[in-house]
């Protein structure tokens, strides 16, 4: 999972409300009972020591999901009396809850949205290649490139016999169509770039795609001028999420006791976290190690095993939180990636593949 939507969490200081909400269930609520959901939520946040303002916005975000079409569910994310981030969710929660901790509890995303990926897509034809975002918001239009000759204005020549010489310019020119695409892709942060058009044309761009979109790029069924349908990016994306995962665990394995390639255990974790080496953070739900107590600072990279190594850091006042939220804000802030794995992965609960050294 690409953490960068979570930057606004981690840009002002905690403590942060977070709520997760089970909509899958509302279908068959009324509106008083889901009322009283709402003012569950705001309850169990002022037990736990939220202040009032910050009680009160989690409530009335709550409680407008009445209005709102989440089939699933939605997470909420408040500090002072704001909610800051509100992401829907892909799998419902065990149930709504609502926690109160000097760190956002995001752990819970990778499961609960991570089969929801950014997708950039790309419809190729002789003509061009035009670009549209798919994500759990929506869809919006990302532009177009025309495969033109080089050097000209004008269409694509004609040979002989009338016929557009569109193969052998869109062979050429496929490089401007690879551009545009990797730039666009930097630009919203794509996790995943789905193809969509013939063979001959998305091998052409798909093998001069540079060696960082690796295992990011798809080819849909259909070839060009289909429309991909939702069924279908959903297959896509369930696909990639899984491939993923195994890749991931496969790599940690192969880099387990290389100490400058992987890392597990709570201690080294730290170390690594501080030092901005984390590539992509794995975490296994409800391994012991994700509930551990780690103390942690306003800034995401202080944080320590001990109190004393916190304060050693400058934080004034450490405060304890969960090591598998402490690391993800961390990991979100250095540009990192997180990973949900199964008992396969790191012993612990806890692991993460680490940068490459400039040397």
């Amino acid at each position: 999972m690409d953490l960068a939507f979570l930057t606004p969490l981690y840009d002002r200081p905690g403590p942060w409300a977070s709520v997760y909400v089970d909509t899958s269930r509302y279908c068959g609520s009324t509106a008083e009972d889901q009322s009283l959901e709402a003012l569950g939520v705001q309850r169990a946040l002022a037990a736990a020591g939220a202040d009032e303002a910050t009680c009160h916005a989690a409530r009335m975000a709550v409680d407008e999901l009445r209005h709102a079409r989440e089939p699933v569910g939605r997470a909420f994310f408040a500090a002072a009396g704001e909610v800051v981030l509100d992401p829907p969710l892909s799998a419902p929660p065990p149930g709504t809850s609502a926690h109160w901790a000097p760190v956002p509890h995001t752990a819970p995303l990778l499961d609960l949205a991570a089969d929801n990926p950014v997708c950039l897509v790309a419809y190729l034809d002789r003509r061009g290649a035009d670009f549209e975002v798919r994500s759990s918001l929506g869809e919006s239009a990302a532009g177009t490139v025309s495969v033109r000759r080089a050097g000209s204005d004008g269409p694509p020549a004609q040979d002989a016999w009338g016929t557009w010489d569109r193969w052998g310019t869109w062979e050429r020119e496929a490089g401007e169509i690879v551009r545009a695409l990797v730039v666009r892709q930097a630009e919203i942060r794509a996790d995943l770039v789905v193809l969509v058009g013939d063979e001959p044309e998305c091998a052409v761009v798909r093998d001069r795609l540079p060696g960082v979109l690796d295992g990011r790029v798809v080819r849909a069924r259909h070839g060009a001028g289909s429309r991909l349908l939702d069924a279908e990016l959903e297959r896509i994306r369930t696909g990639h999420a899984a491939l993923r995962a195994a890749r991931g665990e496969e790599l940690f394995a192969s880099a387990r006791g290389q100490d400058d390639a992987a890392v597990e255990g709570v201690p080294a974790l730290v170390e690594a976290a501080r030092e901005h080496r984390i590539a992509e953070l794995l975490v296994r739900p409800g391994g012991p190690d994700a509930h551990r107590e780690v103390w942690v600072g306003d800034a995401p990279d202080q944080v320590a095993v001990r109190r004393g190594d916190a304060a050693a850091l400058g934080v004034a006042e450490p405060v304890p939180a969960r090591a598998d939220d402490a690391l993800l804000r961390c990991a979100a802030a250095s540009g990192a990636s997180a990973l949900s794995v199964t008992s396969a992965g790191p012993s612990g609960g806890l692991g993460a593949l680490l940068r490459r050294s400039a040397g």
